[in-house]
């Protein structure tokens, strides 16, 4: 099921985003966020992620010094304990991420990079999904999944 949010530039789109995903910087002064049957108001980002609720950034930030394997093997892993599963050891994590590489048209060497650090912008959309795919979120927020895309990027963010 897909649903598009739309509206002009500054009309709150992403700041509704970063609401639901749990953004410290936003205070929320009524209502109520439910999912899942339930209230994730008091949640913070990471519980409310690993029930099932992913954000990917209209513009992913770099972070120097973090390999990609090694944040998305400890993403996968903090969710696996959240939902009291065994974590898994590298090399397990290879042999189900090299296979969420293939969905988004990923080269293995990415993994050995630093996360989004010099990555093109298509690069970092592609990572994006992947985090998605990886953590099998139930509702994934896309803001602006096409900022910084080619053509040819898109096509395969799309399938994703």
């Amino acid at each position: 099921e897909i649903h598009a949010i739309m509206g002009p530039n500054g009309s709150g789109k992403s700041t509704f985003s970063k609401v639901l995903a749990g953004h410290p910087a936003y205070e929320v002064l009524g209502g109520d966020i439910i999912f899942k049957g339930s209230s994730i108001m008091d949640l913070d980002p990471e519980e409310r992620s690993h029930l099932g609720l992913f954000l990917a950034f209209q513009y992913p930030i770099e972070i120097p010094g973090v390999s990609n394997e090694d944040f998305l093997r400890l993403a996968y892993n903090a969710k696996q304990k959240f939902l009291q599963q065994p974590e898994i050891d590298p090399i397990e994590f290879f042999s189900i991420i090299t296979k969420k590489l293939e969905l988004v048209d990923m080269s293995p060497t990415f993994l050995s990079r630093n996360v989004n650090e010099g990555f093109s912008g298509g690069e970092k959309k592609r990572n994006e999904i992947l985090q998605m795919i990886l953590l099998d979120s139930d509702v994934s927020i896309l803001d602006e999944t096409d900022s910084g895309l080619d053509i040819d990027a898109l096509k395969v963010i799309s399938k994703g």
